[in-house]
C-alpha cells in the first residue's frame, strides 16, 4: 500500500475515525458529519518575498488553513518552521476544532504559518518577513473572521511585528491576534497557559489514577520533553507544586537533571532559547547530564509522568515501551499528537490490563489550555477590559476540570469497552468522541449536513 500523501494529516483523521468507531456504530447518522468535517472549509497559500539584511529577495510559502468555523471565529496558531508544510497544517487544524470544542468557548479551528527558520535570522530580517507574511494575511483574517495565535517560532516578538503590520493595512485597533503583549491587548497566564492546564488536567488524573504520585511529593518524577514555551511553564509549575522535573530536551538533544531542575536553571534555559541557542550550551552546567541526539524518555530509570511537550510524533512505540518499564503511570500530551499511533496503542494497551497501567491524555484534551486563554484574551479584548491574573488562572483552572470531566463521561460511555472498577475510562476516545459530537450538531444547525 502506497504511503499516505498527507501522512500527518491522515494519522490525525484515522486516530479520530478509529476512536468514534462505537458512536458511530450506535449512531449512524454522524457518518456523514465525519466525511464532512474532515474537509477543511478553506485552504490559503501565498508567497511571501521578503529582504534579507543583504538586501536580497528571499521567498517563502505561506499558509493559512481555515478548517472549521461551527462553534466561533477560526482560532489556532501560526507555525514559523523548516517543516512547515499542509499536511502537518492541515493535521494541526483539524485537531483544533475538536480541542478548542472542548474548551466549552465560542471558537473554531483554524492552522498556518511558514517554511521560513526564524532561528540564525536578525530581528530586521523577522521583521521583514513578518511584515510581508501579514500583507497577504490580513485579507483574510479579523477578530470576528479568524484569529491566529503564536506557535513554534512565533513568539511576542512575532507577534507584535504580525499585530502592527495588520493595524497600519487595515486603520484598526482589534484583538485578531492573540499572545499580544500585556499593555497592547494581551492577557494575563497567556504564556504559561498551556503549560499551565497541561498541570492542572493532570493533577485530575493523579488523583483519579495514582494519588500516590501527587504533584505535592519530591518524590514523584517527571519527564518533560521541549524546552520552549511549554515545557518551560510545564516544568515551573511542577516545581512550584512540589514534584522534580528530571528532564528537559530540544532538536538536538536532552539535558538530564541527577536531583531535579531548578527554576534558575529554567530561566537560563528560556533565555538561551530567546536567543535561539540549545541546550547543549549547558552540557557542564554542575548536576546535569546533556544526551546529544537523544529524546529523554530512553535516559532515565524511572518515570512517574510523562508529558510530551515539543512537537508531534515525539514519542515512538519503542520508547513508549521504555516509559512502561520505567514505572510511567500517566502520559499526558503538551504537544499536539506528541505521541505516535503505535506509541498510544502500547500506552492504551496498559490502561486494559488493569491496576498500574498507563493512563494517556491526547493533547487535544490535555493541552488546550493555550487556546482556552486565547478565548480568555478574545473576551477581554471584545469588552476592553484586562482581567487580573487571579481571574485568568482561576477560569484556566475551571475550564481545565470541565473538559477533564467531559473527557472522563464519554470515554466511559462511548470506548467500545467493557469497563471495570479495575480499568480506567479511554480519555482518547473521550475527547474525540466529545469534540465530534459537539462540532457536527453545530454543523448540522447550519444545515452542513443532514
Amino acid at each position: 500500500m502506497a504511503p499516505p500523501i498527507e501522512p500527518e494529516f491522515q494519522q490525525a483523521l484515522d486516530e479520530l475515525t478509529t476512536s468514534l468507531q462505537p458512536f458511530l456504530d450506535a449512531n449512524p447518522q454522524y457518518k456523514k458529519a465525519l466525511d464532512i468535517v474532515q474537509v477543511p472549509e478553506r485552504v490559503l497559500q501565498f508567497r511571501v518575498v521578503w529582504e534579507d539584511d543583504n538586501h536580497v529577495p528571499q521567498v517563502n510559502r505561506g499558509f493559512r488553513v481555515q478548517y472549521n468555523s461551527a462553534l466561533g471565529p477560526y482560532k489556532g496558531g501560526l507555525r514559523l518552521h523548516p517543516s512547515v508544510n499542509l499536511s502537518i497544517l492541515k493535521f494541526l487544524g483539524f485537531e483544533q476544532t475538536f480541542k478548542n470544542a472542548l474548551t466549552g468557548l465560542s471558537m473554531g479551528g483554524g492552522k498556518g504559518g511558514s517554511d521560513f527558520d526564524p532561528k540564525g535570522k536578525s530581528d530586521n530580517e523577522i521583521r521583514r518577513f513578518c511584515v510581508a507574511f501579514m500583507s497577504e494575511l490580513f485579507r483574510h483574517i479579523g477578530s470576528d473572521t479568524d484569529v491566529p495565535a503564536g506557535d513554534i517560532g512565533t513568539g511576542g516578538r512575532e507577534i507584535g511585528f504580525l499585530f502592527g503590520t495588520y493595524k497600519k493595512l487595515r486603520n484598526e485597533f482589534t484583538g485578531m491576534l492573540t499572545g499580544k503583549g500585556l499593555t497592547w491587548g494581551g492577557s494575563f497566564i497567556r504564556p504559561e497557559a498551556t503549560g499551565y492546564g497541561l498541570i492542572y488536567f493532570v493533577e485530575h488524573m493523579i488523583a483519579k489514577a495514582c494519588p500516590e504520585f501527587s504533584l505535592d511529593r519530591p518524590t514523584t518524577l517527571v519527564a518533560i520533553s521541549g524546552s520552549g514555551n511549554v515545557a518551560q511553564y510545564t516544568a515551573l509549575k511542577v516545581i512550584e507544586l512540589g514534584a522534580t522535573v528530571l528532564t528537559l530536551s530540544d532538536s538536538k538533544g536532552s539535558l538530564v537533571a541527577e536531583k531535579g531542575y531548578t527554576p534558575e536553571v529554567i530561566a537560563k534555559i528560556a533565555a538561551l532559547k530567546l536567543k535561539g541557542g540549545s541546550l547543549d550550551v549547558l552540557a557542564n552546567e554542575p548536576g546535569y547530564t546533556y544526551h546529544a541526539g537523544k529524546r529523554p524518555w530512553t535516559l532515565v530509570p524511572t518515570i512517574h509522568i510523562a508529558l510530551p511537550g515539543a512537537t508531534q510524533n515525539e514519542v515512538s512505540g519503542e520508547e513508549a515501551e521504555a516509559l512502561v518499564k520505567a514505572g510511567v503511570r500517566i502520559v499526558a500530551e503538551g504537544s499536539n499528537m506528541g505521541c505516535t499511533a503505535e506509541a498510544i496503542d502500547i500506552f492504551e494497551a496498559s490502561r486494559k490490563a488493569g491496576p498500574g497501567g498507563v493512563w494517556y491524555a491526547p493533547g487535544k484534551a490535555s493541552n488546550c489550555g493555550g487556546v482556552a486563554v486565547s478565548g480568555l484574551e478574545m473576551a477581554q479584548n471584545s469588552q476592553r477590559l484586562a482581567w487580573t491574573t487571579a481571574e485568568v488562572d482561576g477560569k484556566l483552572k475551571n475550564i481545565m476540570a470541565e473538559c477533564y470531566g467531559i473527557c472522563l463521561s464519554a470515554g466511559s460511555k462511548w470506548s467500545g469497552e467493557q469497563l471495570t472498577d479495575d480499568v480506567l475510562p479511554s480519555l482518547l476516545s473521550g475527547a474525540n468522541v466529545a469534540g465530534f459530537i459537539k462540532v457536527a450538531d453545530a454543523m448540522k444547525a447550519h444545515g452542513d449536513w443532514w
